[in-house]
């Protein structure tokens, strides 16, 4: 009995074939092979064609098809998870109206800034514990005041993951926690945030039809099973965005548990049972993929742009040819606090953390008769971890408990600077494990299917490869180098 989770990203759709009573891999495969194309006819602009998901989503089912030899019929269920926060317009015949904004476009800033100032910042709060922003419902207000040809010809709109949904369903529907990703769902009143479709001037019909994040969403239809291969009838039955799912993966449902992950940007996600949030708005808060109306569970996603960026980018400037493992050892052979030298990450754009700011990344103390390459690496994934470390002060101001953090044993984790750096710091068990999105929305869909009849059932095969106490003895050095690290931040923002 086999499941079927993918993962829609921003460079590629990824396929894993998942054999729900081992938990073994039967197989996975990634389309495109290079990335996929973004479209930015102006500065700050992102869209993709959505026609693209769906034929490299073609082309990864049909790898792991042929890889692992599993019959269309041995496929009992399917799960998606896709990239967050992203705008599909379609008509009445379901066809994509324009090009798909995603989640790294920034042409609706000032909309969002203006409604959460005439909306007032503190009802925001209360009500959708978010700001606005740059999310799915400003960017649609984007579309209403810029394209309105093509905002009259709107049926509805959805997310990445709803689109790709339809097009194996024929259904256009959505989820609680969907519409929360959107800033359109209203946390005190349970329902969706009918004054912020009236505040843009949106029809309440555009919204799409709310399922179950668990449960069975639609079937394949005739026509998508043969363009899929698969067979017709076989359920969706799970659905969530990039993050929440990466929580799932590595089974963070409850309060007190963390998830992060540390790629090109770094993102920690954690669970609050009280309608939390953060009076600067730093921070997100999502409904999580478990919440119900008996029982909170909301995702506060805390995201720091310039973690594996700054990493990347010592490779190929300062590392001359060196890979990671490289890198990570000659870090290792430097004290902590790197002996004064310090490097502030922030180099990839605005820092939501730091309320927006556009800080760019900076190198503070360099002494040219004492630090070299290794100070610079080691300065370099303190200071990834320093920066993740102030936005976890800002979720616990929150009430957001951290006792023990769950990521996957890649990117920065391999690294064992970085990772006993930040359980030494953070004082949180670090527990790494072999597990990725797409897998997750593979177990997502065998509990919606009720193959799993609960998430420990789900999660029983997951198993950690390596736990990172925190050092007692080096908790105190990194206390005094983040102190060292946080001066220099707060000169910075003046």
């Amino acid at each position: 009995m086999y499941l079927l989770g993918y993962d829609s990203g921003t460079s590629s759709i990824k396929a894993t074939l998942f054999e729900a009573q081992s938990g073994k891999i039967a197989a996975s495969a990634a389309s495109p092979k290079q990335e996929m194309a973004i479209e930015a006819p102006r500065p700050g602009w992102a869209q993709q064609n959505p026609e693209d998901w769906w034929n490299n989503l073609k082309a990864a089912t049909a790898e792991v098809l042929q890889k692992s030899g599993v019959p269309p019929s041995g496929i009992k269920a399917i799960g998606i998870t896709y990239q967050m926060h992203g705008l599909v317009c379609i008509d009445r015949e379901k066809q994509v109206i324009r090009p798909a904004i995603i989640w790294c476009d920034s042409r609706a800033v000032e909309i969002g800034q203006k409604a959460a100032h005439q909306l007032g910042p503190e009802w925001c709060l209360k009500e959708l514990l978010n700001y606005p922003g740059n999310f799915t419902a400003s960017k649609l207000k984007w579309v209403m005041e810029n394209e309105p040809d093509n905002y009259k010809k709107i049926w509805k709109i959805l997310l990445p993951g709803d689109w790709l949904a339809m097009k194996m369903t024929g259904r256009a529907v959505t989820t609680a926690s969907g519409l929360s990703e959107m800033i359109l769902w209203n946390f005190h009143k349970n329902a969706p945030a009918d004054f912020v479709m009236d505040y843009f001037g949106f029809q309440s019909n555009v919204l799409p039809e709310l399922v179950p994040t668990f449960g069975v969403q639609g079937e394949l239809t005739q026509e998508a099973a043969a363009e899929m291969g698969l067979k017709a009838g076989t359920p969706v039955t799970y659905r969530a965005g990039d993050q929440p799912n990466n929580a799932l993966s590595l089974n963070v449902l409850e309060p007190g548990q963390i998830a992060a992950t540390a790629g090109t940007s770094g993102v920690i996600y954690g669970i609050s049972d009280q309608p939390a949030f953060d009076p600067k708005s730093r921070v997100n808060v999502f409904l999580h993929v478990n919440n119900s109306p008996q029982q909170i569970r909301n995702g506060v996603l805390l995201c720091i742009n310039g973690t594996g960026i700054l990493n990347s980018w010592l490779k190929h400037t300062i590392a001359a040819g060196r890979d990671y493992p490289e890198m990570n050892a000659l870090a290792g052979q430097v004290p902590i606090g790197s002996e004064g030298l310090v490097i502030l990450p922030y180099g990839n754009g605005a820092e939501r953390t730091l309320e927006n700011r556009n800080l760019g990344a900076s190198i503070h103390n360099l002494n040219l008769n004492r630090h070299r390459l290794e100070h610079v690496l080691r300065a370099g994934q303190e200071g990834i971890v320093f920066a993740l470390n102030y936005g976890l002060e800002i979720m616990r101001e929150m009430g957001i408990r951290i006792d023990t953090v769950r990521a996957g044993k890649a990117n920065l984790f391999l690294s064992p600077v970085f990772s006993q750096t930040f359980a030494s710091l953070t004082g949180a068990m670090v527990e790494l494990y072999n597990t990725d999105g797409s897998q997750g929305a593979a177990r997502g869909a065998g509990i919606g299917a009720g193959i799993y009849k609960s998430f420990a059932e789900a999660f029983q095969t997951l198993k950690k490869i390596e736990t990172i106490e925190p050092n007692s003895a080096q908790a105190e050095l990194c206390r005094q180098a983040y102190a060292v690290w946080f001066n220099i931040l707060q000169k910075q923002l003046g």
